[in-house]
């Protein structure tokens, strides 16, 4: 059953457009891969899809138009963006960015066992609960910053290249974790990549974005089986 539908996506920045009519789609507790060098418009379509952005065409979600929501009630829909750059709230401590993570929730039963857990499957937060986001290494904010988009309980995780500038431990970590969410609790993940092989390996279908435009799509075995596009993201 379809959980997102993008029709003709269109938005940039000013006056630059970025993308010319994206058109996409993602199943219920489906994993979904989006492949395109620097400058295709990845960043920029996660932007539009959590609400950062204006654009024009359709944004579907669950059978609701998601169109001209503010990101906050986007996320109350059950959209969370893990933005590209970690993003944490730098001024805060780790259990306070968890806390800003599920804002929207009034269930505090819920919340305070969600900080429990999150801390169990990155024990580096539990350890550094008090510390300020600020001071964590860059792996460390970004399993911050993969907790507090989990703390709303998303049924669509929207990840903007959550491997950029971390150790392979760390990456090799963090997509274990995305990829147990994904199998064992149901929860779709959008995911834009640099590491396209760790990417592929927990993707169910991929999409390639040039200059703004789907140029094609399939599954993950489809792109590993076409050699341009291994010898032009997978390196061999």
């Amino acid at each position: 059953m379809t959980l997102l539908t993008v029709e003709g996506l269109t938005a940039g920045y000013g006056q630059a457009r970025v993308l010319h009519g994206v058109d996409l789609e993602i199943g219920k507790g489906e994993a979904v891969v989006v492949l395109g060098a620097n400058g295709a418009g990845k960043t920029t379509t996660m932007r539009a899809l959590a609400g950062l952005l204006p654009y024009t065409g359709q944004i579907g979600f669950e059978g609701q138009a998601l169109g001209g929501l503010r990101p906050d009630a986007v996320v109350s829909r059950g959209v969370s963006l893990v933005p590209q750059g970690r993003g944490t709230f730098s001024h805060l401590t780790v259990l306070e960015n968890l806390h800003v993570g599920a804002a929207l929730r009034r269930d505090r039963d819920g919340i305070r066992e969600d900080v429990e857990r999150w801390c169990s499957v990155f024990p580096v937060l539990a350890e550094r609960s008090r510390q300020a986001a600020g001071t964590l290494s860059g792996g460390e904010q970004q399993m911050l910053a993969v907790a507090r988009a989990l703390m709303s309980r998303p049924r669509l995780l929207l990840c903007d290249e959550p491997s950029l500038g971390l150790a392979p431990r760390v990456v090799a970590g963090l997509f274990e974790v995305l990829a147990r969410v994904n199998r064992e609790e149901g929860v779709a993940l959008l995911i834009v990549e640099q590491n396209a092989e760790l990417a592929l390996s927990i993707a169910h279908r991929v999409y390639l974005l040039e200059v703004g435009r789907v140029v094609a799509s399939g599954t993950a075995d489809d792109f590993r089986g076409d050699e341009t596009i291994r010898r032009a993201y997978l390196g061999y």
